[in-house]
């Protein structure tokens, strides 16, 4: 997986006008479904950071590491079995799917194991729990899931469900994170997974995250900025490695 690191961070998530100062924090991207129904390939055109030097998409999967996280964004299209069955899809460079994923999950196994950072975070576009209207993702269950609570990541975030939600691994520590609030919500449509559900909220807000190296905090907001649910972790220096 190819490693990147990133710039400081600031308070600010918009587009500076012409005549401000630019924020800094770059903005880590990792490609969802409707990505791959475009020109995939594009979204890496290293002429989209000559536009807004934020933006960081160098590979489909990839690794940013901080001195007190290593985050790991992976690529969960390929994953699905239906999206092949369609010929809307991008899969230029990806194709054949059963190497490319073979070849991920190898990368991300090793990268996850040789980390040393106090946290683990991996990022992707798709669920692999959840209480929304998509439900689980029977392929992230099968193939993904297994290496995440194997080495030890602490959290794996998502978009794709239009709802904010934190689920609970009832079989290891893995925490489960959605924030898919961002767009139109899908209120009151609802799937049932084995895991625990902490909380769910079928409307639209987002979610913060602060780390240090032994604490872990992320609040969940609606969208006028109330604060709907939170979830703290701590580590001791010895859970650090």
């Amino acid at each position: 997986m190819t490693t990147a690191s990133p710039t400081p961070a600031t308070h600010s998530s918009r587009s500076a006008s012409p005549t401000s100062t630019p924020p800094r924090a770059s903005r880590s991207l990792v490609l969802g479904n409707h990505d791959y129904t475009g020109n995939a390939l594009a979204q890496q055109d290293p002429a989209i950071r000559e536009v807004d030097s934020r933006y960081l998409a160098i590979a489909k999967s990839f690794i940013v590491n901080s001195e007190i996280a290593d985050f790991f964004l992976i690529d969960t299209s390929p994953f699905y079995l239906k999206y092949w069955n369609s010929s809307k899809y991008d899969w230029r460079n990806v194709a054949p799917r059963d190497t490319y994923i073979e070849t991920l999950l190898k990368d991300l196994d090793n990268a996850l194991t040789q980390s040393e950072a106090p946290w683990k975070i991996v990022v992707g576009h798709h669920p692999i729990s959840s209480g929304c209207e998509h439900g689980n993702t029977t392929e992230l269950q099968q193939l993904l899931r297994p290496i995440l609570e194997a080495r030890g990541a602490d959290m794996y975030v998502n978009g794709h469900d239009h709802c904010l939600q934190h689920i609970s691994s009832r079989n290891s520590p893995v925490q489960f994170m959605t924030s898919g609030g961002g767009s139109k919500a899908w209120a009151g449509k609802f799937k049932t997974t084995s895991d625990k559900i902490e909380f769910i909220y079928d409307g639209q807000g987002f979610v913060s995250m602060q780390l240090s190296k032994t604490e872990a905090h992320l609040v969940f907001y609606d969208v006028a900025g109330n604060i709907l649910h939170t979830y703290d972790s701590t580590k001791t220096e010895d859970d650090e490695h």
